[in-house]
């Protein structure tokens, strides 16, 4: 039974469901799911999530970003990237280093945003993208957000890269148009790549082309274990008949380091059975358990 994490580069011009559903359909998986959506234009870091692995995801998705973008000068299109309408245009002022870091220092820190209208958010039951599409604008209450870091890497004449480390629910092309407008311009992010999605900075991806290779030569997909983003969970290893009760949907008593909240438990073996809720008073309860216990290698 596959069970694990898959931490694939997605190619520009793929939806993340696309990607996720070609990953599942090569790896054989009964069902698959990704930790934190990319917009086609973008490329990168899509963490997915493989068989039971799945039941999981939900603990990573909180985990900060890391983005490489570029900011092009001058026009404003309806999407906030380059595969969007233009919808404004504007001039591009003379910038020096000095002029972008003044900007970059006002979004660094906690920060409101507005989320885009081309977003999967929903307003009443519908997508607002739905909505956009149908020409209809409906208001958005702004979000706190955190931008970690913020760094100019590259200038042009009408453009600029930059890198950006920021909390769950940033909209980078929000960001790289609320960053035009305080240069005095407007502008869309014309390239996109996430580098990395905590806690996997040092990873290595790979490609839909590496993944189709070694499946048509019969090897297994290179999988990272399903508890391999969960080490801000403590762990809870029960003995026997504890993970057998606990199996059963039984809350049972838990070592000193099951603490309230969420834990990541283990049977007597080291297999990870899955996702528990310790109460703080010495006992723990399933909360998102795996049908088998997985083998950690």
């Amino acid at each position: 039974m596959i069970c694990g994490l898959l931490l694939l580069d997605k190619p520009e011009g793929l939806s993340s469901n696309a990607a996720l559903q070609r990953v599942r359909r090569l790896s054989g998986a009964d069902k698959a799911g990704h930790v934190g959506s990319l917009d086609p234009l973008a490329t990168g870091m899509l963490p997915i999530c493989l068989g039971e692995a799945t039941k999981v995801a939900s603990e990573m998705i909180g985990g900060r970003k890391r983005y490489r973008f570029t900011v092009a000068l001058g026009a404003a299109t309806a999407t906030g990237d380059r595969e969007g309408e233009i919808v404004e245009r504007a001039a591009v002022p003379r910038l020096d280093p000095a002029d972008i870091e003044a900007a970059l220092a006002r979004f660094r820190g906690r920060v409101r945003q507005v989320p885009p209208m081309y977003s999967a958010l929903k307003h009443q039951g519908q997508p607002l993208y739905r909505l956009a599409r149908a020409g209809v604008e409906v208001e958005r209450p702004p979000r706190e957000i955190e931008i970690a870091e913020l760094t100019l890497r590259q200038r042009e004449a009408a453009a600029f890269e930059l890198e950006a480390l920021c909390s769950k629910g940033t909209y980078v092309r929000v960001l790289a148009q609320d960053i035009a407008r305080a240069l005095g311009s407007c502008g869309h992010v014309s390239a996109l790549r996430r580098l990395y999605v905590e806690p996997f900075a040092e990873s290595d991806l790979i490609s839909l082309e590496s993944l189709e290779r070694q499946c048509l030569r019969g090897a297994p997909p290179q999988l990272l274990p399903p508890d391999a983003g969960l080490a801000h969970l403590p762990a809870v290893v029960l003995a026997g008949p504890a993970a057998e009760r606990l199996a059963h949907g039984e809350s049972v008593a838990a070592p000193p380091s099951a603490a309230s909240g969420g834990v990541r438990i283990y049977d007597a073996q080291r297999r990870f059975m899955g996702l528990g809720e310790g109460d703080g008073e010495g006992r723990v309860r399933p909360r998102r358990l795996f049908v088998e216990p997985c083998e950690i290698p």
